[in-house]
């Protein structure tokens, strides 16, 4: 297995508003968001970063992606910086967030080939992966329809699919599934299978156990920014269940 991405040590503190530190119930105007965080995945399999919402899973993500640089240690993704080769690093990832708002008067393909340009892909190419991803995702009749009348689900659709106009090796993708019905969101996790079984190196924050134990190899636990476990799916869950396991780092971070 070729190791794409390695973590070590990162470390991510914000400055909160007023109106933040009330909402958090803290006087502490510093929040840790990550804390000395490390670890590893590699090309053809899943890693699943599984926390609850505010464990600091899209903190990292943003991390990795190059979107905000960690304040401490670093990420390379193939033997490349994000801190110092932010660059190199976008061109080889795809990165799907919540935090990516399709405009509402945009249709799917006008914002599939705007993105295919801002990634350099000949338009060849481009219109032969249109084609393949607007069919494994159903687009295709909806492909002229303006983003604001589309559904939740098409939406998720289209973004995962301009996420990955590029067709690059490592994916990352937070919270893939959330919000979606059962059958948008079977489509997403065989397509993340799908993937994975071609070669790339897929990130998966989620908080849901099933999807980490259906479809991922590797799995770390973050709690309060801390990585409390971290290893292959397999040699984790073979005494407990991971909502068990969970739960029990839970309760040990209560006690402390």
């Amino acid at each position: 297995m070729k190791e794409t991405i390695r973590v070590e040590n990162i470390s991510k503190t914000f400055i909160l508003s007023k109106k933040q530190m009330k909402i958090d119930k803290t006087d502490n105007k510093r929040k840790v968001a990550v804390d000395n965080l490390s670890f590893t995945a590699y090309s053809g399999e899943i890693y699943g970063l599984l926390g609850p919402n505010g464990a600091g899973k899209t903190t990292t993500l943003r991390c990795i992606s190059t979107l905000i640089k960690p304040d401490k240690g670093d990420i390379f993704i193939d033997n490349h910086s994000v801190v110092t080769e932010a660059n190199i690093v976008r061109s080889k990832i795809g990165f799907l967030t919540s935090e990516l708002k399709l405009e509402d008067f945009f249709t799917p393909n006008y914002l599939f080939d705007f993105f295919a340009k801002l990634h350099n892909v000949p338009i060849e190419i481009a219109n032969a992966r249109k084609e393949e991803l607007f069919k494994k995702f159903e687009i295709e009749k909806f492909k002229e329809v303006k983003v604001g009348e589309l559904s939740t689900g098409m939406r998720q659709k289209v973004q995962i699919v301009i996420s990955i106009v590029h067709n690059p090796d490592i994916i990352i993708f937070d919270e893939p599934t959330n919000g979606l019905d059962v059958l948008t969101a079977k489509v997403v996790t065989d397509f993340l299978i799908d993937l994975k079984n071609s070669g790339k190196t897929i990130i998966v924050s989620t908080h849901i156990f099933s999807l980490v134990e259906k479809i991922c190899d590797r799995v770390g636990i973050i709690l309060d920014g801390s990585l409390k476990i971290s290893g292959e799916l397999k040699d984790i869950i073979k005494d407990k269940d991971l909502e068990a396991i969970f739960f029990d780092l839970v309760k040990e971070g209560e006690q402390i």
